[in-house]
């Protein structure tokens, strides 16, 4: 195999890992964070973000451009039953696929990583079924449901945020992957981005609390462009999200939701010093 086919391989798997993460989290902040079924369902996101980082470092490191498009992840909405048997369907299916593909691939780190890919998707998919298996029969049938209280048009900023963070978030994974060479510099986007996570969180479970479905689709993260070029955007970005928020926080609505004016307090001081980092990186 040749490396952009191993890329081009690599980048299939990144894309199904991705659809993985936004699935779980999607349904983890539908169920909340503070619930059984949430937090589980939150820890398996966090472990699909892994994997996702783990191919994100070694297409990096083979000279790739890592595809932020999101895979096909099929599922049953009907109920959390018909939910929980959708991703144990689809994990057990990586199994095999993971294991087949390591056999392909010479390099002994990359064959490493695939085969844990597998044996990380058998374990996913067992959680799922003991979740399955220890819901009642009233709550298998049933599906999280929010107030829905919310006035339309801020939910709708909340969602526009929640979206600006996610491809704030990806366009700092991108860079952290691509920077493998200057480490600092790597770790430093990776703490970032972070830090976005946390924020895109923020928004999320605002959301998903009132009973939207979060809303994540990649947009520009920058693929292709040079490190200063993505930079100077990723600070505009950073800076623009910095004006939105600082502004909102003085909005009559946001000002009635305790728990968002808590966390933007903290959003806002971490846009403040993020831009300044990166203002030095610019120099």
């Amino acid at each position: 195999m040749d490396s952009k086919e191993l890329i081009d391989m690599l980048n299939r798997d990144f894309a199904d890992e991705h659809a993985a993460i936004i699935r779980y989290l999607v349904h983890a902040y539908q169920e909340g964070e503070d619930t059984p079924m949430g937090a589980s369902l939150l820890s398996r996101s966090r472990e699909e973000m892994w994997h996702m980082h783990w191919l994100g470092m070694i297409i990096g490191r083979l000279g790739g451009e890592p595809t932020f498009v999101p895979g096909p992840y099929p599922f049953d909405p009907t109920s959390r039953a018909t939910l929980l048997k959708s991703y144990i369907e689809y994990e057990k299916k990586l199994i095999p696929h993971y294991h087949d593909e390591a056999e392909k691939v010479d390099d002994p780190h990359i064959r490493r990583v695939l085969h844990r890919e597998a044996w990380e998707s058998e374990i996913h998919a067992r959680r799922f079924q003991r979740l399955l298996d220890k819901l009642s029969p009233e709550d298998a049938r049933g599906l999280p449901k929010g107030g829905f209280e919310l006035p339309p048009t801020f939910l709708e900023t909340l969602q526009a945020e929640l979206n600006s963070k996610y491809n704030e978030m990806l366009q700092h994974l991108r860079l952290s992957w691509l920077s493998q060479k200057e480490a600092n510099r790597g770790w430093a986007l990776m703490d970032q981005s972070m830090e976005k996570m946390k924020q895109l969180a923020l928004f999320a479970e605002a959301v998903a609390e009132d009973g939207a479905a979060p809303r994540m689709k990649p947009g520009d993260v920058g693929a292709g462009q040079g490190m200063v070029q993505v930079l100077h955007k990723a600070l505009g970005d950073v800076l623009e999200s910095l004006g939105r928020h600082t502004r909102l926080q003085d909005d009559a609505e946001f000002k009635k939701h305790s728990g968002l004016v808590i966390k933007m307090d903290l959003a806002v001081q971490q846009e403040s010093w993020q831009a300044e980092e990166m203002k030095d990186w610019l120099k």
